[in-house]
């Protein structure tokens, strides 16, 4: 069984979401035989590349005070926590993520693809240094067991990998996903947004029972979904 996961560096609840998964995962009893891809998404693909202290983006695309944008990320923080994963608060920057996505696609094509999401998410939401700059990218890239000299050479051509970056992207607005993380199992059962880890395990569950072809099928309440989208992150009740 396959099971694809479209996100974002960008997106807390991608990095959230990810952690809540792979709990289930663990405890899945057929977890051997279960496939983990990582798909690209751009939560704005138009974003500049150079690296924005998140917590004037939030304030301005929120609407919010500069101190209400720091709760905002100080709770999406705690929900990090809760999860067992570290956190910065108001630390983290955004930046356009094309790059990350090229690079990650390099990575699956070596076997160290989950290697490097972790090294991203965790230089993104949990280290002071900005994870968007292409030294740091590189230094990332090298820590993840990827050739340095290929890595650069990826890094330094604008179009190596990057209709993989757009198949994904396509292959998401086809299902209409609209927001990130999305999950599709076997490509017949879709998880939209962060659920608790119990949503993850009924999914698990249900996909691995039916295994004939089905049109794509939603797990999850309506309305529960925590998920980044075009217009930004869902916050958590103030």
């Amino acid at each position: 069984m396959r099971v694809e996961i479209w996100s974002d560096i960008n997106c807390p609840w991608c990095y959230i979401g990810k952690a809540r998964f792979e709990q289930a995962l663990a405890a899945f009893p057929h977890r051997a035989e279960v496939e983990v891809v990582h798909r690209s998404f751009e939560l704005d693909p138009h974003a500049p590349r150079a690296a924005r202290p998140v917590i004037p983006l939030l304030a301005t695309k929120y609407g919010m005070s500069l101190e209400q944008a720091e709760a905002a990320e100080a709770r999406i923080a705690e929900n990090a926590r809760g999860e067992g994963l570290p956190y910065l608060d108001g630390g983290r920057d955004a930046a356009n993520s094309f790059d990350m996505h090229r690079l990650l696609h390099f990575a699956r094509a070596h076997g160290r693809q989950a290697e490097l999401l972790d090294a991203l998410y965790r230089a993104n939401f949990a280290e002071e240094r900005s994870a968007f700059d292409a030294g740091r990218l590189l230094e990332l890239a090298v820590g993840s067991g990827l050739d340095g000299e290929a890595a650069a050479a990826v890094l330094a051509d604008p179009e190596a990998y990057a209709e993989a970056v757009r198949e994904d992207e396509a292959t998401a607005s086809a299902m209409g996903a609209t927001g990130v993380p999305f999950f599709v199992l076997d490509r017949r059962l879709g998880v939209s947004g962060a659920q608790p880890a119990d949503t993850f395990t009924r999914a698990l569950e249900q996909a691995w029972a039916s295994r004939v072809p089905s049109p794509l099928i939603q797990v999850g309440a309506p309305g529960d979904e925590q998920a980044c989208g075009p217009e930004g992150c869902e916050l958590p009740p103030r």
